[in-house]
């Protein structure tokens, strides 16, 4: 062992640390005399500046395991995507996703979860479901008519999730979760499908053979928890609505309220305390009352409070937003074959061709978009 250069890394680590706290205390001053002269900036800048630069005074004073808090604080959560727009590449899909989650352990190694877009059928829904119980018999709920499945139903098994396609239009999730006690709907759609579970993002990966899926496009999330448990549930990604879903590395400071505002308003019911949620509940609902996926995206802005990057996919593609801050990671590749996603760029770095990609990162407050050609 080296101690001299194991001394010099440790010195080095540490006087980033006093660089990024000087910096942050710069601008929480900044904010203050802005508001004291007038200038009125949004209580979101403020809660923002304060709590980044609480995050850096806990750097020195709460070590976790031999990691600096800063860099547990920062690191929080990872989020991918990929969109495959060569219809050749389809059947890659997940052997060019696995790597690039898996990649993002270290920013999130309590649970992961991805949703991919694959497949479906006209007239047709797809559910996926979760359940506890390692022996479950999914073909069980196949022989209860009650459920409203239908005789057309069948189930496709994959580690603790099922996939249940049905051609019934009584089905109803809430009544299917409230007859079979621990089945958790994931998703509902006729191309989504959603697995995710706790624990480390290669156990989930191989648990859930990602990498033999075949489809358009996925979106992945890595959780490092900070606001909620640590539970299936409350894993990314998040869907409200049918065919879509939405990840998010950040923390919102008005979730409580909007939870209650669409709680009265909106009639929804949330499963977790989880931010997301709040956020995912937010844009389905909005879409449902005919807005396009950029107006929702927009309103985003107006109405959530916080630091946030989000990732939403739908059915036919996926879209790109960061806060009016820009405080949390982001960067794009672009292709003639894809477009890629990731919180930090190592996890694109094993996709063919991205040296020659298109690579920037993401503007503060702008919706980027793709959707599969008609």
């Amino acid at each position: 062992m080296n101690l001299a250069s194991d001394e010099g890394r440790r010195l080095g680590r540490k006087t980033k640390a006093l660089f990024q706290y000087s910096v942050c205390l710069t601008g929480f001053a900044t904010i203050i005399t802005r508001n004291a002269e007038g200038k009125n900036l949004s209580a979101t800048a403020l809660w923002m500046a304060s709590k980044i630069t609480c995050v850096q005074m806990c750097a020195f004073s709460r070590p976790n395991r031999g990691k600096p808090r800063l860099q547990e604080e920062l690191a929080m959560c990872g989020i991918v995507g990929l969109f495959l727009k060569s219809p050749g590449m389809h059947s890659k899909l997940g052997s060019l996703f696995a790597p690039m989650l898996i990649e993002m352990t270290d920013r999130g190694p309590d649970s992961a979860g991805v949703a991919v877009y694959r497949g479906g059928e006209n007239g047709r829904t797809k559910i996926t479901a979760f359940h506890p119980r390692q022996d479950f018999d999914w073909n069980s709920l196949l022989a209860r008519p009650e459920l409203g499945l239908g005789e057309d139903a069948r189930v496709e098994v994959n580690g603790s999730h099922a996939v249940l396609t049905t051609g019934s239009d009584s089905l109803d999730a809430e009544k299917l979760e409230a007859a079979v006690p621990g089945l958790q709907v994931m998703s509902v759609g006729q191309s989504i499908e959603i697995y995710k579970e706790t624990g480390l993002p290669t156990k989930i990966a191989n648990d859930f053979r990602v990498a033999e899926m075949e489809g358009t496009h996925a979106v992945g999330h890595t959780r490092m928890a900070t606001e909620s448990a640590v539970t299936t549930a409350g894993s990314h990604p998040f869907s409200t609505g049918p065919d879509f879903c939405l990840v998010h590395n950040g923390s919102l400071s008005n979730h409580n309220r909007l939870r209650d505002l669409l709680r009265r308003r909106a009639g929804i019911e949330f499963k977790t305390e989880n931010d997301t949620e709040v956020a995912a509940a937010f844009i389905s609902n909005r879409l449902s009352a005919g807005l396009s996926l950029k107006e929702t995206l927009e309103d985003c802005v107006a109405e959530l409070d916080g630091f946030y990057t989000f990732v939403v996919g739908t059915r036919n593609g996926f879209a790109v937003l960061r806060d009016p801050f820009a405080c949390k990671p982001a960067v794009l590749a672009e292709t003639g074959g894809f477009v890629a996603f990731a919180s930090e760029y190592r996890a694109l770095a094993s996709l063919p061709g991205v040296k020659d990609a298109e690579v920037w990162e993401p503007e503060p407050a702008v919706v980027y978009n793709w959707e599969k050609s008609a």
